[in-house]
C-alpha cells in the first residue's frame, strides 16, 4: 500500500527547475575571469569573487538576448563590487574572454533522472534555451517554458502562475528549484509551490528552504 502512494504522488507530481545556475552552468567561467585580471596584477579571493557575482546577478536584470553593452555595465559593477575601477580595457578583455561561454549540466543533474515524475523549466532565457537543454538532457524535460517565448520574465508572479496553468496541476503539486531568493524562491513560494533554493555553494545557510545538491530532493519528494 505505502508503494502504491508512493508511485501516485510521483504520477501527481511535477518537476518544475529553473536553468542557468540551478542546472546548467558556464565551468570556465571564474577561472577564465580571475586569470584576467591576474593579467592586469590584480588578486581576487575565487571564493569571495564567486560571492560577489552571485550577489551583482541579484540585482541587475538580465535581458533574455545578452549584447556587449550589457556585460560591459555588468562587468563594471562587478568589478566596483570587487573594489576594482575597471578601465575600458580590462572590460574589454573580460568582454573577449568571459562571455558567451559553453554551457554544461551540474553533475547532479543525474538525479533527475532517477526521479519518476513530469520535469518542465521554467527560465529566464532566449529561444535557443530548447537547443542547449535538449542538447545535454536528451529530452528529458517535456515542456520548457521560456521568458522570450512568453514575454513575461522572472520576478514577475504573472510567468509562474503561466506555468501552474499551462502544466495544469495545483501549484502545492509543483516542486520548483531556483538558485535566487529574488527571482525563483520567493515567487513561487506566492503562488503555493513546493519551491526550494539550490545552494551548492553555502551563500544563504539563514534560508531554510535551502538545499545544497539536486540529490537532496530525495528528501522532499
Amino acid at each position: 500500500m505505502e508503494i502504491t502512494k508512493t508511485i501516485l504522488l510521483y504520477f501527481n507530481m511535477i518537476l518544475l527547475l529553473d536553468a542557468a545556475n540551478t542546472i546548467i552552468y558556464k565551468p570556465t567561467f571564474y577561472s577564465r575571469f580571475t586569470q584576467v585580471l591576474e593579467r592586469h596584477k590584480i588578486s581576487i579571493d575565487r571564493r569571495d569573487f564567486q560571492k560577489t557575482h552571485k550577489i551583482i546577478s541579484e540585482c541587475f536584470n538580465f535581458p533574455d538576448r545578452t549584447n556587449k553593452e550589457f556585460y560591459m555595465n555588468f562587468n563594471r559593477e562587478l568589478l566596483y563590487g570587487l573594489g576594482v575601477i575597471g578601465s575600458i580595457e580590462l572590460l574589454e578583455e573580460i568582454f573577449s574572454e568571459c562571455s558567451y561561454l559553453k554551457w554544461e549540466k551540474f553533475d547532479d543533474t543525474d538525479y533527475i533522472t532517477k526521479i519518476n515524475c513530469q520535469k518542465s523549466i521554467l527560465s529566464n532565457f532566449n529561444n535557443g534555451l530548447d537547443k542547449i537543454i535538449n542538447e545535454l538532457f536528451n529530452n528529458e524535460f517535456s515542456s520548457l517554458i521560456i521568458s522570450e517565448k512568453e514575454n513575461v520574465r522572472k520576478p514577475d508572479i504573472a510567468f509562474f502562475e503561466r506555468a501552474v496553468s499551462q502544466l495544469g496541476v495545483n501549484p502545492a503539486d509543483i516542486i520548483y528549484v531556483g538558485d535566487s531568493i529574488k527571482l525563483d524562491l520567493e515567487p513561487a513560494l506566492k503562488v503555493g509551490m513546493n519551491a526550494w533554493l539550490i545552494d551548492r555553494e553555502n551563500y544563504y545557510p539563514g534560508c531554510n528552504r535551502r538545499i545544497e545538491s539536486l540529490y537532496d530532493l530525495k528528501n522532499i519528494i
